[in-house]
């Protein structure tokens, strides 16, 4: 059995990573599995431990990261964001496509241990447009989001590490490209 794809997907919070992934992911053709991220940070409304996130303690996550059970992980704004490694292992010998939605210190972290990854990064079509996402979410205070917007900033400087780069003006537009590069990298 052919070992399935490692697939990073990574943009500024507020682009609409999961809106994306949620219309690329229906495409059954493209053998996808979604890899749910540890995280430290409390869930926000409607979110399920197990289903959006694995929600944890710091000195579970700490556990975790010592025992190198972790295949990426990063701190932000507080909080602690991880990638269990046992279950992507799992699941790519199963020949499943794995999805990972992750910041772009854990990309470079992937990147290092798996240098098959394919990467993707999904950008806004301006600061204005990822301001007004992050503002009509209205579940952080002003602080935050200011951080979040300083992030995105810093994080649209390093799109030339991904192997390509999706514009999400349109999010069934952007699922669209990203099942084509799936399907030519497969």
């Amino acid at each position: 059995m052919k070992k399935g794809l490692l697939i990073v997907i990574s943009g500024p919070s507020g682009v609409g990573k999961g809106t994306v992934r949620e219309y690329f992911m229906k495409d059954k053709s493209l053998n996808l599995t979604y890899s749910i991220s540890m995280t430290t940070r409390a869930p926000r409304n409607g979110e399920v431990d197990g289903v959006d996130y694995i929600f944890t303690t710091k000195e579970e996550f700490q556990k975790a990261i010592d025992n190198g059970e972790l295949l990426e992980w990063a701190e932000f704004v507080g909080n602690y964001y991880g990638t269990p490694l046992a279950a992507v292992e799992k699941l790519r010998n199963e020949g499943k496509n794995v999805v990972l939605e992750i910041e772009v210190q854990g990309a470079t972290q992937v990147r290092e241990k798996c240098p098959d990854v394919l990467s993707i990064f999904i950008i806004p079509p301006c600061m204005e447009e990822l301001e007004k996402r992050i503002r009509g979410r209205r579940s952080e205070p002003e602080e935050i989001i200011q951080e979040r917007l300083a992030k995105a900033n810093q994080e649209l400087k390093l799109v030339s590490n991904y192997k390509y780069v999706v514009c999400n003006d349109d999010p069934e537009l952007a699922a669209e490209v990203i099942a084509l590069i799936i399907k030519r990298n497969s």
